[in-house]
């Protein structure tokens, strides 16, 4: 029994010093920033830890060998340690480890930021694999849940990996949250980019809703990696 209190002392301490760690990076201005950003969030939960601090503590974390039990203790109660998490399992080399965490940690994403900053370098390795996992965060209920599989697709398969059937699958999309619809627009203005002939079509037959549509024209005209022909043709397929 005291060896099981001395543990818990331990983890308390241990998650105690983390948050101070993150408070003394706090810097005030920038979680004004960020709360304007994040409008899902209660601003009392951001404590305003900039990015390039968040990933340089993650590494120290995960050289230290105690991020395992960070990663285990869910759910967070600050944005900064969500963000810190993300980067965490973005760092785990291996890949059925870190796909176990990202599990674990997708029902608790509750913000786009969050969800776009979780990354794993390791699932560029293991595509064929990872794409199992992705039609099943498919048919998810979560919002951020489905929006991290369309962001997924978007990262590794629209390249060499790419198939048609992908387009399809983001287009079988049927969600009102602002931050899924937002995310299928940016994967089709990045699908016309890459793999145009194959994505037209959904814009030419109207595939998607009309703010969506309207949307994925307007973030692929912004593109730099269009032509001014392609640009002016998308122009003229606006849903009114």
């Amino acid at each position: 029994m005291e060896h099981f209190e001395q543990r818990c002392s331990n983890f308390y301490f241990f998650f105690m010093e983390i948050a101070n760690q993150l408070f003394i990076l706090q810097d005030k201005q920038y979680a004004d920033f960020q709360a304007r950003l994040l409008p899902t969030l209660n601003q009392e939960s951001i404590i305003g830890v900039r990015t390039p601090e968040l990933r340089k503590l993650a590494k120290q974390l995960y050289k230290s060998g105690k991020s395992d039990a960070f990663l285990r203790e869910l759910p967070h109660r600050y944005f900064d340690e969500n963000q810190l998490h993300a980067f965490l399992i973005s760092e785990i080399k291996d890949f059925q480890y870190c796909l176990i965490a990202v599990k674990a940690f997708l029902p608790y994403i509750d913000n786009w930021a969050t969800c776009d900053q979780l990354s794993p370098k390791v699932f560029a390795k293991h595509k064929d694999e990872l794409i199992t996992e992705i039609k099943l965060w498919f048919c998810s209920s979560l919002e951020y849940t489905i929006r991290f599989a369309i962001k997924m697709l978007m990262q590794h398969y629209l390249d060499a990996d790419f198939q048609p059937q992908y387009n399809d699958l983001v287009a079988g999309v049927k969600r009102d949250e602002y931050y899924v619809r937002m995310m299928q627009a940016w994967y089709f203005a990045t699908a016309l980019a890459k793999q145009y002939d194959a994505t037209i079509p959904y814009l030419e037959t109207q595939h998607l809703d009309a703010w969506t549509h309207n949307k994925t024209i307007q973030k692929a005209i912004e593109s730099y990696r269009l032509t001014d022909k392609q640009k002016d043709y998308l122009r003229t397929l606006k849903v009114k």
